[in-house]
């Protein structure tokens, strides 16, 4: 949605914007430059402007399209799936590298600040899991499809052909139409994701192990300031522990990361060293690795490695995410992450 041609109605939540809007109005010219030039807020004295619509994509199950909300996490969109075919699947699947997969995202209208026929483009991207994704540079365009979307919920398919390896991705949709514009787009996914109804993000990666097997998961971590920042991985488990049935977590810092966080002290919570440039997650509850030095505009990667002992018939959830500043001098926050949905069974 954007901030030109509002009703009254938009006041409320224009004024939830406040500080954040002054500071960063000022790189939305900027990110509107480098991404699509159809976001662009047009003229209120250009007459031939159509009333504002209002399509929205889901940030989580409760959303109704308000924005900003408060809302957490931001990366688990529930309007946004992978199916290996061109039939929906009932749960969003991991895609299989090589072939071409579907994504299918649900655009719903009409939201809270507009009405009547959405036309529009969505726009598919997609990144290494994991946060701090600058926008726009960090994101590969997978797909687009020009659509009206009337009344209701429409189903839009986009077809992602010839996944590349690893096969393990955090996606992006957008909508972009002249009629509901973006309130504004910095570099800050996190920031974008929550004050504009028209884009969802979602991090969901399935961990199918067998005992004694181990998988590996890419994880980035991202600074989209242009000052250094130190930032946290957090660790959360949602429901039951996977620790409690004989799981491992470990994350391969790499040499760089590793030695970052040695020269900050080695913090955190819930965690030990295991292994060179390894630290295994311990805490049945949440845990931290603190702290990691990252400088203007880097997104390193490393790995997350799952290994199980014992097969079981429960699955297992878990959060981890990027908490650092959004914006100069400020507090943590979640940048982004990754939900783990994992399973072990024993390999006949």
């Amino acid at each position: 949605m954007g901030i030109a041609s509002r009703s009254v109605g938009r006041s409320a939540p224009r004024l939830l914007v406040g500080a954040v809007l002054a500071a960063l109005l000022t790189m939305s010219t900027a990110g509107a430059a480098l991404g699509d030039t159809s976001t662009t807020v047009p003229s209120s004295a250009d007459s031939t402007i159509a009333a504002p619509t209002d399509v929205y994509i889901r940030d989580v199950a409760a959303d109704v399209g308000l924005q900003p909300h408060s809302y957490n996490p931001l990366w688990a969109s529930p309007d946004i799936k992978v199916c290996h075919t061109a039939v929906e699947c009932a749960v969003s699947q991991n895609p299989i590298v090589g072939i071409t997969n579907y994504i299918f995202v649900k655009l719903r209208n009409p939201g809270p600040y507009g009405s009547g026929l959405g036309n529009g483009t969505l726009r598919v991207y997609r990144t290494t899991p994991g946060g701090g994704a600058t926008w726009p540079g960090a994101w590969t365009q997978i797909g687009a499809v020009s659509v009206p979307v009337p009344a209701g919920t429409t189903t839009v398919t986009i077809p992602w052909n010839g996944v590349p390896g690893p096969g393990h991705f955090c996606l992006l949709a957008r909508w972009v139409s002249p009629t509901d514009p973006m309130v504004f787009e910095g570099p800050d996914i996190s920031l974008n994701t929550r004050y504009n109804n028209n884009i969802a993000w979602r991090n969901v990666n399935s961990v199918n192990l067998f005992v004694g097997q181990p998988q590996v998961r890419p994880f980035a971590i991202g600074n989209s300031l242009t000052v250094a920042t130190r930032n946290d991985l957090v660790f959360t488990p949602v429901g039951a522990p996977f620790q409690a049935a004989g799981g491992r977590i470990i994350a391969d810092l790499g040499p760089t990361l590793f030695e970052r966080w040695v020269a900050a002290g080695r913090p955190g919570e819930g965690i030990r060293e295991v292994g060179r440039n390894q630290v295994e997650i311990v805490s049945q509850g949440s845990a931290r690795i603190n702290d990691l030095l990252l400088n203007p505009g880097e997104r390193p990667e490393f790995s997350l490695i799952f290994t199980a002992t014992a097969a079981t018939t429960r699955p297992f959830t878990l959060h981890v995410n990027q908490a650092g500043p959004d914006k100069e001098g400020a507090a943590k926050t979640d940048l982004g992450g990754v939900e783990y949905q994992i399973t072990v069974g024993q390999q006949g």
